[in-house]
């Protein structure tokens, strides 16, 4: 049972009465019929493949207040995306697969790439992006939900929460983001959310002054959750980054095009797990490595654009600063493991935090060596302009892709 912690910039519900999943539903079924719910799920093939995946398309099967699932599906060649097909049709929602590495989605991509208007290099973000331009087109759902596919304690209690409050049609509500604490098999989880993202936004502050951005970010308990929920129409101008930023990049449009009144959090679970990414100290192009410096270079790039001097000098400044406040997060965490009869492996904690000192100055370097970088894909809104036909094409792709010869 979570706190009821309520002095944020933004509202959080909590789980205070572990209320029943068929409750929630019933209510989110009253709810569609004003406010239809839709779920976007990027996955990649080989996660049909895992135990993860299978359990979440369970689950999906007795959720009834789905309109549309939309899945999308990367490092698929035809035979894949034939297995994708029959792996998914025991969904009774409708629900169409994006087969973005088939020939029809492809030629689509080309042409945008000819423009400047595709994202420019695969993951999970440029997955995102195409759901949600099919989302538009499809037109069915005035509220989609997103989480990953490799939530190996997923349970469709999970969703109900998150849709909830935007669901509601007697809330005001635009977008809500998951939070839930990361701990598994007796441990700490989430290092990257812990021992990166927490102190430094806290550093960010100490060495570049208080901002309404920064007291933002910081009101969020997990900024780094894969599952959110948003009203279909904030979709239209939504930017995001191709790369591991994605999350933070996410929470920085919001915080631009929303107003944070009609901006909340809800704890989905007390006991969450996923597929955990390797540290990579030795390869800054993968794993946690990879994903520290993505989302670095994202927060430098938010401060940059609120008329924050981001300077080499500030680096360092900011390096020494991050380096204490982690360690004396290191010593918070320790405790609370201590008390809670969890292991805690401090040399493995320690570890990361040098990792993500090296990857606070590799973002920097980075962020000033490529200032011509852009950083977003470009909105739907914008491609629309470029391409007015674009949607319509996206959908009857996709529509042919699924239910024709590929």
């Amino acid at each position: 049972m979570s706190d009821f912690y309520q002095d944020g910039v933004i509202t959080n519900f909590h789980n205070l009465t572990n209320r029943k999943t068929e409750e929630l539903e019933y209510d989110l079924q009253v709810f569609s019929g004003r406010r239809s719910m839709g779920l976007i799920l990027p996955s990649l093939f080989s996660e049909l493949e895992g135990p993860a995946l299978t359990h979440i398309v369970d689950e999906l099967t007795k959720v009834p207040y789905l309109e549309e699932i939309v899945i999308g599906l990367d490092r698929a060649d035809r035979d894949q995306f034939l297995f994708a097909r029959e792996f998914f049709s025991r969904l009774p929602q409708r629900h169409r697969i994006l087969w973005n590495d088939g020939p029809r989605l492809k030629a689509l991509d080309q042409e945008l790439q000819n423009e400047g208007l595709s994202p420019m290099e695969p993951g999970k973000g440029r997955n995102v992006w195409f759901c949600v331009g099919y989302t538009l087109a499809s037109r069915r759902t005035s509220v989609v939900g997103l989480h990953d596919c490799d939530i190996v304690t997923y349970s469709r209690d999970m969703l109900a929460r998150l849709m909830y409050p935007v669901a509601n049609p007697n809330f005001h509500y635009d977008f809500c983001k998951g939070y839930y604490a990361r701990v598994a098999d007796g441990k700490f989880n989430g290092r990257v959310g812990r021992l990166l993202v927490f102190p430094l936004l806290k550093s960010l502050q100490i060495v570049y002054g208080q901002s309404d951005f920064l007291e933002y970010l910081r009101s969020f308990r997990y900024p780094l959750s894969g599952e959110f929920a948003m009203r279909t129409h904030v979709l239209n101008d939504l930017r995001i980054p191709s790369d591991w930023g994605l999350e933070i990049g996410v929470l920085s449009e919001l915080h631009r095009n929303t107003a944070t009144k009609r901006i909340c959090q809800v704890d989905i679970a007390d006991n969450y797990d996923h597929k955990h990414q390797p540290m990579s100290e030795e390869d800054a192009s993968n794993g946690l490595q990879r994903m520290s410096i993505d989302i670095t270079k994202a927060l430098y790039r938010k401060m940059a654009i609120l008329g924050v001097s981001i300077t080499s000098e500030s680096f360092r400044i900011l390096k020494a600063t991050y380096y204490r406040n982690a360690l004396d997060m290191i010593d918070a965490f320790e405790h609370d493991a201590k008390m809670n009869g969890l292991t805690f492996d401090r040399h493995s904690e320690e570890s990361a935090v040098e990792l993500f000192s090296g990857a606070i100055m590799e973002a920097g370097q980075a962020f000033v060596d490529t200032p011509s970088e852009k950083p977003f894909i470009p909105s739907w809104s914008r491609v629309q302009s470029a391409f007015p036909d674009m949607l319509e094409r996206l959908h009857d792709a996709v529509e042919q892709d699924n239910e024709g010869d590929v």
